[in-house]
Formats: structure tokens, C-alpha cells, sequence
């Protein structure tokens, strides 16, 4: 009996462990939802700035996003054949959805490729009162750029076959974007309420801003098939570009209506740490058209390529890091925000510009996405 009684007594004890240490949990959860719930209004104005009740945050989101970049260089080929190679590619349209679920804009979601350039796309945010950060990484490949060409190293008639390249190897970019920004007027304007939806703005106000830009690119096309583009690009295979940009802009979030909001951003950035590791190749573009010509082959285009494409070989040539100088960027968004109970819709977009150049080769990034979203608050 004694011993069917000790078991029974540690069975309580265990049980009641088990509910304390559930209570403690529980407790622990609640207090970092209050700090949060704090946090979310901590010195705003609540005339202007308000958090929604409902703090549990569901939303179903999807992105259209397209990069462009565009590429220059000119030179002299011995001494005699001035050129210019102006390579430009523009991916098409990529589509990504994905799910979201957060506590007062703190949270997971998940993003999957539909359509388009089949590259990734990551992103990260978090957005408090009066700062920001936001990140995004995107690559994707090429192999049907548009190029465009100068040179009386082709016929003027042939020009235009260089309109649509059909590269055998496509041209990789990888990008990583991350911004910081700082709010001088937190008390009255919300980021958080256009983007995350994690706050209301009630009433119409604005904010200059202060920004900071990290870019980091890496294009890559150094392969043998890409000889002749090397060859065209003054043996120009590939660069790694670093830029740290720093602004000053003005942002504004109108409330024409109860629930709607219209939020638009403008800031030029000045470009102070703007570095490039460019990657030198030799190609035997001379010597296979020199040994075509001298061997008098025939002049059918597929076995002229065939032959031409076997026999391309390119050598590295080594690297060199440099400063490409002070230049201006730009960073601009728009956003468009309807709150209706317990449901919200929201489309934003935004458009980054970055530069480099260096002696005779320059160029230039385009990046812009649009993301549209629906929510609903539990």
C-alpha cells in the first residue's frame, strides 16, 4: 500500500512539474508579445500611429521582379581596329508566391519560382519605429542578351545579327542588395505601416530620412564558348563590384481615405566606397579566324561555327581590384496599402540604380520588383 501510494504522489508530483513548467512558457510568451505590443508603439503619437488589435499576422504574398544590366567598353585592336562592345541583358520577368505568418510583423514565410528567369530570389525585413533593413539577394543567368555592336570588326551588314545573341553559355549574376534607413520623425511617420503592414497610419505625415546602401554583384561569363565575347569586351571576363552608398531623401505617407494609405520614397545616394575586381582573359579569336582565312575553309555558317566554337580557348590573365571613384545611385519606392477589418492588400514596388566604371569600360545594374500581398489578422 505504502509503495502504491509513493507512486502515486510522484505521478502528481511529475504532472504538476509538467503544468508549472506549461504555465512558464506560457507566461514567458505573453510577456514577449506585451514587449512587442510596446514596442510597436513605443513614442509614436497615437493620433498618428496606432497598432492594429489583432497582433497574429497570416499573409499570402507574391513578387514580379526584373534586373538589367548593361555593359561598355572600347579599345583599339593593334593599334589600328577601333571598337566598341555595348553587351546588354534584361531577364525576363520572374514570378515568385509564397506564405507569410508573423506576430506584429516578426515572422517566417516561404517563397517558391513559378515563372520567368528560374533564379533565386531571397528577401529579409524588419522595420521598427523610427530604422529599417531590408535584404535581398537574386541570381539568375542569361543566355539571349540583347547586344548591341560597333565595330569594323563585323560588316555593317551583319550588325544586326548581333541583336539577339544565343550564347552556348549563359552570363551568371548574382546580386545582394541591403539598405538601412533612419526616420527623423518616427513620432508621426510609420515605414512599418506601408511595408509590413505591422502598424496603422491614421493620419497623413511625412519624414526626411537617412539611408545607407550596401551592394555587392559578381557577373560571370569566362568560358571557352564566350571566347568571342571575351574577345569583343577588350578580354573582360568577369567583375566583382562593391559599393557602399550613403543618402539623405524624404518619404511620405498620405491617408486620403479611413484604411487607405499611399506611401512614396525618393533618395539619391552618393556612392563613396565603389570597388571592382576585374578578370583579364586571353582568347585565340585571331589566330582561328587567321588559320580559317589561310586554310580557305568553306564558308557554310554551321560548319564555321562548329569548327570555330571546338576550337575557342581562353587563359586567365590574372585580376586587378581597383576604385572605381565617387558616383550617384538611386533608391525609390511606392507603396499602396487598403485596410478593411481584419484583411489588408498591399502593393509596393522599388527601383535600385548602381554604376561602375573604369577607364574605358563602364556600365550599370537596373533592379526593380513589385510585391503585391493579401492578410488577414488573427
Amino acid at each position: 500500500m505504502m509503495r502504491k501510494s509513493f507512486w502515486i504522489f510522484a505521478v502528481m508530483l511529475c504532472l504538476c512539474g509538467q503544468a508549472s513548467a506549461q504555465n512558464d512558457v506560457t507566461a514567458f510568451i505573453k510577456k514577449v508579445g506585451a514587449l512587442i505590443d510596446t514596442m510597436s508603439v513605443s513614442g509614436v503619437d497615437r493620433r498618428y500611429i496606432d497598432a492594429p488589435v489583432k497582433p497574429w499576422q497570416l499573409i499570402v504574398k507574391g513578387n514580379v521582379n526584373q534586373s538589367s544590366l548593361k555593359m561598355k567598353t572600347e579599345g583599339t585592336i593593334a593599334d589600328i581596329i577601333e571598337y566598341s562592345a555595348t553587351p546588354y541583358l534584361k531577364t525576363e520577368p520572374s514570378q515568385y508566391v509564397g506564405l507569410w505568418a508573423g506576430y506584429r510583423g516578426y515572422g517566417l514565410g516561404y517563397t517558391v519560382n513559378i515563372g520567368g528567369d528560374k533564379g533565386s530570389y531571397l528577401t529579409f525585413g524588419a522595420t521598427g519605429g523610427a530604422y529599417g533593413v531590408n535584404v535581398r539577394i537574386h541570381s539568375f543567368k542569361n543566355d539571349h542578351p540583347n547586344f548591341d555592336l560597333t565595330s569594323n570588326l563585323v560588316p555593317d551588314e551583319n550588325e544586326d545579327d548581333w541583336n539577339e545573341v544565343q550564347l552556348i553559355d549563359p552570363i551568371k549574376v548574382h546580386t545582394l542588395i541591403a539598405d538601412g534607413y533612419y526616420l527623423f520623425n518616427g513620432k508621426h511617420f510609420s515605414y512599418a505601416a506601408a511595408y509590413d503592414q505591422s502598424v496603422l497610419q491614421k493620419r497623413s505625415a511625412g519624414s526626411l530620412m537617412a539611408g545607407a546602401m550596401y551592394y555587392y554583384g559578381h557577373i560571370d561569363y569566362a568560358t571557352h564558348s564566350n571566347g568571342d565575347l571575351i574577345y569583343l569586351m577588350n578580354g573582360l571576363g568577369g567583375v566583382k563590384l562593391w559599393q557602399g552608398s550613403v543618402g539623405v531623401g524624404y518619404a511620405y505617407n498620405w491617408v486620403p481615405a479611413r484604411g487607405l494609405l499611399i506611401s512614396a520614397m525618393a533618395m539619391p545616394m552618393l556612392t563613396v566606397v565603389n570597388k571592382i575586381r576585374a578578370y583579364g582573359y586571353a582568347t585565340n579569336v585571331e589566330d582561328l579566324m587567321d588559320e580559317h582565312i589561310m586554310q580557305e575553309e568553306s564558308t557554310d555558317d554551321e560548319a564555321w561555327d562548329e569548327w570555330f566554337y571546338s576550337n575557342l580557348r581562353i587563359t586567365p590573365m590574372g585580376k586587378k581590384t581597383f576604385n572605381s571613384g565617387v558616383t550617384g545611385n538611386f533608391d525609390a519606392r511606392l507603396s499602396l496599402t487598403y485596410n478593411f477589418g481584419q484583411y489588408f492588400v498591399n502593393v509596393y514596388g522599388q527601383f535600385n540604380n548602381m554604376r561602375y566604371h573604369h577607364d574605358s569600360s563602364h556600365g550599370h545594374l537596373n533592379d526593380w520588383f513589385v510585391n503585391a500581398s493579401f492578410g488577414v489578422r488573427l
